[in-house]
């Protein structure tokens, strides 16, 4: 069953009109919170409710308003739901707007800003994905773990032109014409089984391995250690 489906649509079009709020200036929409949300939840550590509720509200004050605490209380529902059905393996149906801002939503999907906030969730994590599987010599073979989350990320570095840009600058060449519709379309297709796959691959590696930090964790909302007297994430943070 759906995420669709197991939050009631009044639910998610109620959750919409919250983050189009006057006291919400900052926060995501909701294609964004979704893909944000695969990625917060997966990882070697779930990214916790009180940070992924500030980053997609926009900030602690927007989550202190009265749209702010409805808002919050219907994401954590949309969060367990999500989580759900990830934990099963079930590809989950993207929540995504029409390219060009087209109101009616009868143009081709707009598959960006959900990959984009996915990525932003990889990189807002506590510990990095690929150091924590022990990417940390530019010259060893990457492991099969490495490999295996290479390539599920693969559709949202394409879909983002990441993947493109990379390739460029190593003087690669890339497709062009049919033959690049052809690998968007198929990126398009492979995305929700990706992020699927990318949660339970996550789920599997915790507890096998324990974190470690040297240095306390400066958090994403406390003031910068640099002293510019800006948050952390708004400074330094910024990826």
């Amino acid at each position: 069953m759906s995420i669709q489906a197991q939050l009631a649509d009044q639910q998610l079009d109620r959750l919409e009109t919250l983050l189009d709020d006057p006291a919400l200036p900052e926060a995501m929409r909701l294609d964004e919170i979704q893909g944000y949300l695969c990625a917060a939840l997966a990882g070697p550590q779930p990214i916790p409710p009180e940070e992924w509720l500030i980053d997609a509200l926009g900030s602690e004050e927007a989550l202190e308003t009265e749209a702010g605490r409805e808002a919050a209380q219907l994401l954590r529902a949309f969060a367990v739901e999500l989580e759900a059905e990830l934990a099963r393996g079930e590809a989950p149906v993207l929540l995504l707007y029409a390219k060009d801002g087209d109101d009616e939503g009868e143009g081709p999907s707009d598959y960006l800003p959900w990959c984009r906030a996915y990525l932003e969730g990889v990189d807002t994590a506590d510990e990095d994905w690929f150091e924590f599987l022990g990417d940390a010599d530019d010259n060893a073979e990457d492991s099969e773990e490495i490999t295996y989350l290479d390539e599920r990320l693969f559709p949202l570095m394409l879909l983002t032109g990441e993947a493109e840009a990379a390739a460029r600058e190593h003087g690669e060449d890339w497709p062009e014409g049919e033959a690049r519709a052809a690998m968007e379309d198929e990126c398009e297709e492979d995305l929700p089984q990706a992020v699927a796959d990318i949660y339970r691959f996550w789920a599997a590696k915790r507890g096998t391995k324990t974190i470690r930090r040297d240095e306390p964790k400066v958090g994403r909302n406390d003031p910068c250690p640099c002293g510019s007297g800006k948050k952390f994430k708004q400074c330094c943070g910024i990826t």
